[in-house]
């Protein structure tokens, strides 16, 4: 595709001279006006090459004009070359200052008008090269990070089918919860990055439970104090697992699996820490693993009323729940009953809203 040069002067015959002379440079084309408002409104739907442009205009000069073409959105590097009389040094200060790029005084040269239109359409094609490789270098990284989150997606889908495997109560549960949980990280206002993220690591709150082992994992009754004191070793076994790691989103999940039993009064484990020391991840979860639990049908219980788990987590507000967690979670409730309704107990789903 030819470049284009726009020659912007009042005169006809230097317009004339000028278009002739873009003729000779190679591949190239001459767009003329001899009214600078007409070329700024051709400019305002194209971005040429190179603007070469007069001084001495009516009504718009050429030190407005290229005040006002750098203005437009598109239109910061296009190289502009600017033609004084040789006494307006001052002129040739102010037109810097605005944004032209190169200066020919009158009466106009042939050799140096081509040297200089020559080279400034040659460091505009490189400009352009340049901002096309890094581009594309952009689109290649976008790529390789999208394959690295991939993978980062397809560890955590397996960690958490390794848990479903050994534990009952997961399966649809780990979907349910980790929507849940990006419903109130919505509603808490946390980024849309976030979101994503803690959808992506909820899954994995409970990974922890491959090192528990089945006679207590799977045990239909109630749990004596010593077996209850080996199943709070998940937490911990959990954050062993995941943490170290140089993904954020097994950072993410390895913060979650240590904290999602922690209590917004400091009753929980495995650290017991209270309020915000809780990460904020984990109080979330907390949140939506525990609703969930709570109003699933397991072998050694029955699903409870969605009111009764509602006011259950009303009354947990401030002492086992962080209570802005609990609001969002009831503030989103549209979305609750639709996740309830979507992921039932069947095979691991891909995690999705």
């Amino acid at each position: 595709m030819p470049q284009q040069v726009l020659i912007v002067d009042d005169t006809e015959i230097n317009l004339i001279l000028f278009g002739a002379l873009v003729k000779k440079l190679d591949d190239c084309r001459a767009q003329v006006f001899d009214d600078s408002r007409k070329a700024l409104a051709w400019v305002t739907d194209n971005v040429p090459d190179l603007i070469i442009v007069d001084y001495m205009m009516p009504d718009l000069d050429g030190l407005e004009f290229i005040r006002l073409v750098r203005d437009m959105p598109g239109h910061k590097l296009v190289p502009i070359l600017m033609i004084t009389a040789n006494d307006q040094k001052e002129i040739r200060y102010r037109a810097l200052d605005l944004g032209a790029n190169d200066f020919l005084t009158k009466p106009i040269d042939k050799v140096e008008f081509l040297a200089r239109a020559r080279n400034m359409l040659s460091l505009n094609q490189a400009r352009k090269h340049m901002a096309d490789h890094a581009s594309w270098l952009s689109g290649e990284v976008r790529k390789a990070t999208q394959e690295i989150v991939k993978r980062e997606r397809e560890t955590v889908y397996r960690l958490a089918k390794a848990a479903e495997y050994r534990d009952p109560e997961t399966g649809a549960h780990i979907l349910r919860m980790a929507n849940y949980s990006m419903l109130i990280a919505r509603e808490l206002g946390l980024s849309v990055d976030d979101q994503q993220l803690i959808l992506e690591a909820a899954p994995m709150h409970d990974i922890g439970k491959v090192g528990i082992a089945d006679s207590i994992l799977l045990k239909p009754g109630r749990l004596t104090a010593q077996e209850f004191d080996v199943m709070k070793q998940h937490a911990m076994f959990g954050y062993e697992l995941l943490h170290g790691s140089s993904s954020k989103l097994l950072q993410a999940a390895a913060e979650i699996a240590k904290g999602h039993h922690e209590k917004f009064d400091g009753s929980g484990y495995p650290n017991g820490i209270k309020g915000e020391a809780i990460p904020i991840f984990s109080r979330i979860v907390a949140v939506a693993d525990v609703f969930d639990a709570l109003t699933s049908e397991r072998p050694y219980k029955k699903a409870w009323e969605v009111e009764t788990a509602v006011d259950f987590l009303n009354l947990g507000a401030g002492s086992h729940f962080d209570p802005a967690c609990v609001k969002a979670f009831l503030n989103a409730w549209d979305d609750v009953e639709l996740v309830r309704n979507k992921y039932q107990e069947d095979p691991l789903q891909a995690i999705e809203l």
